[in-house]
């Protein structure tokens, strides 16, 4: 009988079309509520996104997945959890966004605390308000900080000598690790199986400082080993991760998607690796970037990581093309506009002016001897963020500028920054300039992997208020202008392993943010408006 590997995961839904995304053990035919597709296979694993048409606007449907005629979801004798269903908008002017960021798991020994997104799952098991979307914003897996049960996995297939130690090395490995992080924990399976999910990588997805700066770069490529790990891993993150953000249609404009299908059960290995590598060579070929309009909501997905243009002359945090696509998805007309970047743009101004200065004497601000300095502490302390990329950074403040007083259309309620990343959770709001719509910016992170040791220290003294001169001075000292907004923490920081979501009800917006107390529980922390 075939069998359910990974999956059913719930993922791009509107008011008519669903996507259900599966992995399975050998080729097959997938069926959910009717509609079937045959999988496809890529270094000899097998995988299908079965698209359904006709859904009735906020519907509830539950589904069962078949393979080959044989129902394979609800797993036979599993009833912890309610069935599997597909929730359709109604194009009404409720929304609700859970998202979250940095996930490790599993996580047998506990180290890392409770999983807010089990927390979180349990919840809606027990009869919660689900969400119009779950939005997972950077390191879904991480593939540079190993587990036990991937790393036993590794030392059966390759030995524990084998390069790169601790790490991993290729598609096969990765798919491994995406089994462990999706399935392992039933909840967390259930809740992916009827949670509309929408995703975007991060560093850890590929590895720690990914694209940090052309000298990472750089470095990374001279290593034997590199070539192997970046196809392996844009590869896997197209496949488990991109291919569902899109709408059946965006799926069937995709050459690649129609040449693995094309391949029937051939294994389509060839063709998905030397795309992922021209992803990395060439980056301004793929989009990874993505936009849904929810409703009177805009929710704009930003690649700040695969997108980055990265020479000894230039850096920018999207190369030109993605910049000009972000720049053309931020309109008015809109009651919200959401971008999702998985770095915060916002940061604690102490540490946005330090990586403004670190930039500027990585570039030759301060002489060879400085740059040289600059470039080992920006690698040793992440300093890569939306700051580390001041013209990027000034070129997307106009823009939401520019939506924010209206001069794009009639300006919208609220526009915020959603981001993880750093390890703890806070809200920022921009106080000058002054404009018509409140400009905010939201972080949560993590789901689970707390902030430990000098850097929560660090980072919790730059959170505290009349820390900011000392590093703007340092900054104007390398010659670094003053930023073009003025923002300041107003809640937060908070180091838990947290949940948070953004609910909409017409013209009004707020953030909640939860903190996973136990596996099964999560307590509020705090209640914010995003819209005046």
């Amino acid at each position: 009988m075939t069998e359910l590997v990974l999956g059913p995961l719930l993922r791009h839904v509107d008011e008519r079309t669903a996507t259900v995304w599966v992995e399975t053990d050998r080729p097959c035919e997938v069926e959910v509520l009717g509609a079937t597709a045959r999988t496809f296979t890529v270094h000899g694993h097998h995988y299908a996104l079965v698209e359904i048409d006709g859904l009735e606007p906020g519907s509830q449907t539950p589904y069962q997945v078949r393979l080959d005629g044989e129902v394979v979801w609800p797993e036979p004798g599993d009833d912890r959890f309610p069935p599997s269903v597909i929730r359709t908008p109604d194009g009404g002017e409720r929304l609700r966004l859970a998202f979250g960021s940095c996930r490790r798991s599993p996580d047998p020994r506990g180290v890392h605390g409770p999983d807010a997104l089990t927390a979180y799952a349990h919840r809606l098991a027990d009869g919660g308000e689900p969400p119009t979307a779950l939005l997972l914003i950077g390191d879904q897996v991480y593939a540079d900080e190993l587990g036990e049960e991937i790393v036993e996995f590794i030392h059966r297939r390759r030995g524990p000598d084998s390069e790169p130690r601790g790490e991993l090395a290729d598609f096969a490995e990765y798919a491994h690790l995406y089994r462990l992080a999706w399935r392992t924990d039933p909840a967390v399976r259930w809740l992916l199986s009827t949670v509309p999910t929408y995703m975007i990588f991060d560093d850890h997805d590929v590895r720690d400082d990914w694209n940090t700066s052309h000298a990472w770069r750089e470095q990374m490529r001279s290593l034997p080993w590199w070539r192997r790990r970046i196809v392996g891993g844009l590869g896997s993150y197209w496949i488990y991760q991109h291919l569902g953000n899109l709408s059946p249609a965006e799926r069937a404009a995709d050459p690649l998607y129609a040449q693995v299908r094309d391949a029937g059960d051939r294994d389509a290995a060839d063709l998905v690796d030397a795309f992922a590598e021209r992803a990395d060579l060439r980056p301004d070929g793929t989009r990874w970037s993505y936009r849904r309009d929810l409703g009177a909501t805009r929710l704009i997905v930003a690649d700040s990581r695969c997108a980055r243009l990265l020479t000894p002359e230039r850096r920018a945090m999207l190369h030109d093309a993605d910049m000009a696509w972000l720049g053309e998805q931020c309109r008015g007309d809109r009651d919200h506009l959401l971008i999702v970047s998985s770095l915060p743009y916002l940061l604690p101004r102490p540490i946005h002016h330090a990586e403004n200065w670190n930039e500027a004497v990585s570039g030759g601000a301060w002489g060879r001897l400085g740059a040289r300095f600059g470039e080992r502490l920006r690698q040793a302390a992440d300093l890569e963020h939306w700051a580390a990329f001041a013209d990027s950074f000034r070129t997307v403040a106009a823009e939401v500028t520019a939506v924010a007083r209206g001069e794009r259309g009639a300006a919208p309620a609220s526009v915020a920054f959603l981001s993880g990343d750093v390890h703890y959770s806070y809200l920022a709001r921009v106080t000058a300039p002054d404009t018509a719509a409140p400009i905010s910016q939201v972080v949560c992170s993590p789901l689970r992997n707390p902030l430990t040791g000098a850097f929560r220290w660090a980072n919790a003294v730059a959170c505290t208020p009349g820390t900011a001169w000392m590093f703007r001075g340092l900054a104007a000292l390398a010659g670094v202008p003053r930023p073009p907004l003025r923002w300041r923490l107003t809640r937060g920081p908070w180091f838990d392993n947290m949940i948070a979501t953004i609910e909409i009800d017409g013209r009004r917006a707020q953030v909640r943010w939860e903190a996973a107390v136990t596996e099964g529980r999560l307590e509020e922390r705090s209640v914010a408006a995003l819209s005046r």
